[in-house]
C-alpha cells in the first residue's frame, strides 16, 4: 500500500498491537501525535463489571503514542470495520476519528482511531497512579483478569522497542496489589 489517502488504514494503542483479529495487508510502527495512552476508561464489560470495574486504555489528550498502523485491503474494509465496531464499542466509550499518524518508514497517512470520549460515564480521566493500581488489581471481566491485560501491554511494548516507565511502575504496583 502506498499509503493513498483511499487507503484504509486502522491504528491500535493497544490489545490491537499484539492481537488484531483481523486481516491486513501492511502492519507498520507509527505515532500519533496530541495523544497519550492511558488507563482511562472504566471496563465493565471486558476487564471489569459494574460491580466492580476495571481500566482499559484511552487516548487521553497530550503528549505522543506509539502504536501499529494495519493497512486493510479496501475489499474488507466492511467486514473489518463490522468486527472492530463490535470490539471496541461494546459500551460505546470511543469515539471513532481519522487522527495523522506518521509512519516509521516516514509516510504521513490518515488512520481510523478509537479515541476516549469524555463526555461517556465511563470515562475515568487522569487517575493518580494508585487509583489506577487499586482498579486494576482483582477486576476481571468477561475478556479475562485486568492485570493480565496491563501485563500483555508492558510485554508487547517491550517487543515493539518502547519502553513505558508508567505502564511498568503501574504494573509493579498492581503486581503488589494483586490478590
Amino acid at each position: 500500500m502506498d499509503g493513498a489517502q483511499e487507503d484504509r488504514w486502522i491504528f491500535g494503542y493497544g490489545s490491537l498491537m499484539w492481537r488484531p483479529g483481523f486481516d491486513y495487508l501492511e502492519r507498520c510502527a507509527a505515532t500519533l501525535h496530541g495523544r497519550r495512552r492511558a488507563f482511562c476508561i472504566y471496563s465493565v464489560h471486558h476487564r471489569g463489571t459494574y460491580d466492580r470495574p476495571g481500566l482499559v486504555l484511552g487516548l487521553a489528550l497530550g503528549g505522543a503514542v506509539r502504536g501499529v498502523a494495519y493497512g486493510i485491503d479496501p475489499a474488507r474494509w466492511d467486514e473489518t470495520y463490522a468486527y472492530l465496531r463490535q470490539r471496541e464499542q461494546a459500551t460505546e466509550t470511543y469515539v471513532e476519528a481519522q487522527t495523522p499518524v506518521r509512519l516509521a518508514d516516514g509516510r504521513r497517512i490518515e488512520v481510523m482511531t478509537f479515541l476516549s470520549d469524555t463526555k461517556h460515564p465511563q470515562w475515568a480521566g487522569d487517575l493518580s497512579l494508585e487509583r489506577q493500581a487499586r482498579l486494576i488489581a482483582g477486576a476481571r471481566g468477561l475478556s479475562g483478569r485486568n492485570i493480565d491485560y496491563l501485563r500483555d501491554l508492558v510485554v508487547h511494548l517491550r517487543a515493539e522497542g518502547v519502553r513505558d516507565r508508567g505502564m511498568e511502575m503501574l504494573l509493579a504496583r498492581v503486581e503488589e496489589l494483586e490478590p
